[in-house]
């Protein structure tokens, strides 16, 4: 089998340039994901058919592998992806483009010199499927697939830095299932983790975007507001304890209602950090509780 061959039934995308960045090359691979033949492409200038690759990082890999003869990479997660092919397979939906990593490197002539470069293309996308889907384990509950505890702390840790840089407030809302127990030893924990996934479900569906919702442990719940005032969060928060108590739940033929209670609190001159506005908002949970359960209590 010749060279040409061998390129050409490789699984990866080889394509060479010269020095005036004209495409000379264009194997097998490149014409399927490329959805454009050889013969159409190979003459013209890199450019022109990939106006993205125009700029500087490319430019500068190209030029150090024409001077130096060394190899350069280019990562997805550090360039993005140089060729806008679409994915191989609707398993990868979730990327409208193919995840790419290239490496660049010199082809010299019989006189040893670099008169052209290659750039081997290698989809990578089913590694930042599994990069995505680890990324997401490891920041989600399982059961109620919201927020975990984990993820929260370290977006309060980014929300508490933008307030001090830009002077954003935002308010926290501590939540909790008012007789979680009760329902634990009346109908069993399958009830109540049916229970647990119902009543994130209603408060996502109720939330912005932009708003975290975590769960803090157990049947405790933390719903951080950005760039929210207390007056609203408390408007928002009243109307989730009403929607809660509304609902009627029903397990094993069984029909139940729960209630949630809920303390609030927002960023003034006394909280130091997340740990502070935790705090504030916990003692205002301990209140509600305390006070009749079913109701929003704010410290602040």
């Amino acid at each position: 089998m010749n060279i040409p061959q061998l390129i050409d039934m490789i699984d990866v995308g080889i394509l060479t340039i010269d020095s005036k960045y004209v495409i000379t090359g264009w194997n097998r691979w490149m014409e399927n994901n490329g959805k454009v033949a050889k013969e159409k492409i190979v003459g013209k200038f890199l450019f022109q058919e990939y106006p993205n690759l125009d700029n500087s990082w490319f430019k500068r890999n190209c030029s150090s592998v024409f001077r130096f003869g060394s190899f350069a990479f280019l990562s997805q997660k550090i360039h993005g992806n140089c060729f806008p092919f679409e994915p191989v397979s609707s398993f990868y939906s979730n990327f409208e483009v193919m995840q790419q990593d290239c490496t660049v490197g010199p082809v010299r002539n019989e006189k040893g010199e670099i008169d052209q470069i290659f750039i081997v293309v290698k989809d990578v996308t089913q590694i930042a499927v599994y990069e995505k889907q680890i990324i997401s384990m490891a920041e989600k509950d399982g059961l109620t697939g919201i927020n975990n505890r984990k993820f929260l702390d370290d977006k309060l840790l980014e929300e508490f830095s933008r307030h001090r840089r830009y002077h954003r407030n935002f308010c926290l809302i501590m939540i909790d299932i008012d007789f979680f127990k009760k329902v634990n030893d009346t109908w069993g924990h399958l009830c109540g983790d049916e229970v647990l996934i119902r009543v994130t479900s209603l408060i996502q569906e109720r939330i912005r975007n932009q708003d975290i919702f975590a769960r803090y442990g157990g049947e405790e719940f933390v719903l951080l507001l950005l760039e929210t005032e207390l007056e609203d969060g408390l408007k928002l928060a009243e109307s989730l304890r009403k929607m809660v108590e509304l609902e009627v739940m029903n397990s094993n033929g069984k029909t139940f209602s729960v209630t949630i209670s809920m303390g609030i609190s927002s960023l003034h001159d006394g909280i130091a950090d997340s740990k502070d506005l935790l705090n504030y908002a916990d003692k205002a949970l301990y209140e509600a509780k305390n006070s009749g359960r079913n109701k929003v209590v704010a410290i602040n």
